[in-house]
């Protein structure tokens, strides 16, 4: 399993940002995918997912963010629009596997701040 994430950077309160994972190592289409963040000095905790009956969101991020995939170029995205300062974050894309989600990545840094 191979999940490169992309896309993150420096935005103002109220920005969008669109973050990139490209895939590779299993068979990308019918798994589970989800993105996760990671505050400094807090737990890696779950921001969304996709899977073939829908998606799923944390409360804090409902209506803001918007996760989807691209099964041909084996790609996930999370589109994340009126960013607000407790969204920054390290982003890591990951794949469900079996029960247990992948190690994560290397991540992406998403810095919210006017």
């Amino acid at each position: 399993v191979q999940l490169v994430e992309s896309g993150g950077g420096l935005v103002q309160p109220g920005g969008s940002l669109r973050l990139s994972c490209a895939a590779s190592g299993f068979t990308f289409s019918s798994s589970t995918m989800g993105w996760f963040r990671q505050a400094p000095g807090k737990e890696r905790e779950f921001v969304c997912n996709i899977h073939w009956a829908g998606r799923n969101y944390a409360d804090p991020v409902k209506g803001r963010f918007t996760i989807s995939r691209d099964n041909i170029k084996n790609m996930v995205y999370l589109q994340m629009n009126n960013l607000k300062p407790e969204d920054t974050a390290v982003y890591y894309c990951a794949t469900l596997q079996g029960t247990s989600w992948s190690t994560p990545g290397q991540g992406t840094q998403v810095t919210v701040s006017s």
